[in-house]
């Protein structure tokens, strides 16, 4: 429903159990490379379901892990903060989106801007360097930490004096979408590398029996970060929400701006990152050793091997084509919505009450797969979200017709409600399964990267098809020029020549509609055609899907 949905795939929001997503190079190439073909015999995968979040096994709670919590209760609350400070910049990269629609930004614009999302998905890459490469004398992690969440700091602080100039406020310009994109793609960048580096420090922060404690600060930290980032920052940047509910004399501006916030988290990133590179020491005991640590070289070769196994290469290709049919109601949805006038504090303060079902969903759907054929809850949510494509473009088109001047009914907010939250049971039902699915194939020998990769290939799944979905909605979308004759408004130059001539550009065929039929019918030409072979996948012999060490 709005630009935040899509990534619920896409890595932005919360990612249960990311603890497991870092790259370990020291436990990937020792003592031989892994070369992927045949497989090993015998031995079981790993129980690596990242959804719902790991807990204490109970034998380490009956051996004292009430105490042993209590004991790390400091080094728990810092990886909360750490994961709270990661959810601020996706947070804000988040909501930009509904302010350029709110400043009639172009479809293109909102599709170029949409590359700030991917970094996340290409962690990959570049989490090998991160995990090899570091000052022992200062700590394997504080080593990327510490200046990564210094340049996002200062960063932050140097933005909040330009992001007016780049938004367009003020000067009777519209936004600099290409700064704007490159400025929080560095953003997100960072955020992304700060994540694998508290990733892996929060396995050697925490003792063994309170490690599963590490996921839960993923997915509260992170969780609680991004709505700061977004959905409190949408409504107090709001004067119409705040005149109504904050204040008692109307002010034509919000409690903050964009640019107030960029400043105080900023500070926030500064102060923070001070405190913990003088006051928190990594554990020296758990520390590699440089031969550990040498093979990343062997992992990216590794990487590769992974990916030309057939049934990996399948399933890639699969999954890199599975979400097409879910790409107009994922990303343009939210943002038609805003251009028909509802405000973006509104569908953001929306995301409030969905909350506990995103809590609760993970739970519910691993029960059913949990099982050896997870793919199969895939297959089955698959045409009830396509289904909800063509009930978001009539909510979309329903819209203008129940807006009057004070805004919309109750009634018009309770079915968009509704609308989100069916859309979040069969989106969890296909993440979590695919999240299952990757798990169980993943060879335990090398799961790290296994699933790190797997996982980047599901997200990409979901990031690509976005983008172009957005970059779609201008070209397919037909205007005409009434009030002057001889004119058209097929391109920029065009509507701007129908404005001089005391025209106007009106709309007679939506692309968003034209492009939500398009998807519905490419989806489920995927689960007809496609979607056995991808259950297919799941009958595959452990042997596929195994790599062979050779010394």
């Amino acid at each position: 429903m709005s630009p935040a949905v899509a990534a619920k795939e896409g890595g932005r929001q919360r990612r249960a159990g990311s603890h497991h997503h870092y790259l370990d190079v020291r436990s990937e190439a020792p003592p031989g490379l892994a070369l992927c073909g045949d497989g090993l015999p015998g031995g079981e995968a790993e129980a690596l379901l990242l959804l719902p979040p790991p807990s204490p096994p109970p034998e380490a709670s009956s051996r004292g892990g009430a105490r042993g919590c209590r004991a790390e209760l400091g080094s728990i609350l810092l990886l909360l903060v750490l994961y709270v400070l990661q959810g601020i910049p996706l947070g804000l990269a988040g909501s930009v989106p509904l302010i350029l629609q709110s400043k009639s930004a172009s479809y293109t614009d909102q599709a170029f801007f949409s590359f700030v999302f991917w970094p996340f998905s290409l962690k990959l890459l570049w989490a090998p360097l991160v995990d090899a490469v570091y000052l022992r004398s200062f700590g394997r992690r504080k080593s990327w930490l510490v200046p990564t969440q210094y340049i996002l700091g200062l960063f932050m602080i140097y933005m909040s004096t330009q992001v007016d100039l780049l938004l367009g406020d003020g000067e009777g310009q519209g936004p600099n979408v290409v700064a704007l994109t490159g400025t929080f793609f560095f953003f997100e960048f960072l955020a992304a590398t700060q994540d694998i580096a508290v990733d892996g420090w929060a396995l050697t922060m925490l003792s063994r029996e309170n490690v599963g404690y590490a996921s839960t600060c993923n997915s509260v930290g992170q969780t609680a970060g991004y709505f700061l980032g977004n959905v409190l920052f949408l409504a107090l940047e709001s004067a119409s929400f705040c005149n109504k509910y904050l204040r008692f004399q109307p002010q034509p501006q919000g409690i903050v701006t964009l640019s107030d916030f960029l400043f105080f988290w900023g500070a926030v990133f500064l102060i923070t990152t001070t405190l913990v590179a003088l006051l928190k020491k990594e554990n020296k005991e758990l520390t590699p050793t440089k031969e550990e640590t040498k093979g990343i070289t062997d992992t990216y070769r590794l990487l590769f091997s992974i990916i030309k196994m057939p049934a990996v290469l399948t399933f890639c290709l699969l999954i890199l084509t599975a979400k097409v049919g879910f790409s107009a109601a994922d990303a343009v949805t939210g943002l038609k919505l805003v251009e028909e006038g509802v405000p973006k504090e509104h569908l953001a303060l929306l995301a409030v009450p969905m909350v506990p079902l995103q809590i609760i969903l993970p739970l519910i759907i691993s029960k059913y797969t949990a099982g050896p054929q997870p793919l199969n809850t895939f297959y089955k949510a698959m045409p009830f979200r396509l289904l909800l494509g063509l009930e978001f473009a009539f909510l979309v088109w329903w819209t203008p017709k129940v807006k009057h001047e004070g805004g919309f009914p109750v009634y018009y907010y309770v079915v968009v409600l509704l609308s989100y939250a069916l859309h979040q049971i069969t989106l969890y039902s296909m993440y979590v399964a695919i999240m299952a699915f990757n798990a169980k194939v993943s060879d335990p020998l090398i799961g790290g990267t296994y699933m790190t990769l797997l996982n980047t290939v599901s997200n990409l799944g979901g990031n690509w098809p976005s983008t172009v979905a957005l970059w779609l909605v201008d070209p397919l979308t037909v205007k005409e020029c009434a009030g002057a004759q001889d004119q058209t408004c097929g391109t920029t130059v065009a509507a701007e020549l129908c404005t001089k001539a005391g025209g106007s550009c009106v709309t007679t065929l939506d692309g968003y509609y034209v492009e939500s039929v398009i998807c519905v019918i490419l989806g489920f030409g995927w689960w007809f055609l496609l979607g056995p072979k991808f259950k297919k996948l799941q009958d595959e012999g452990q042997s596929s899907w195994k790599c062979k060490r050779t010394n």
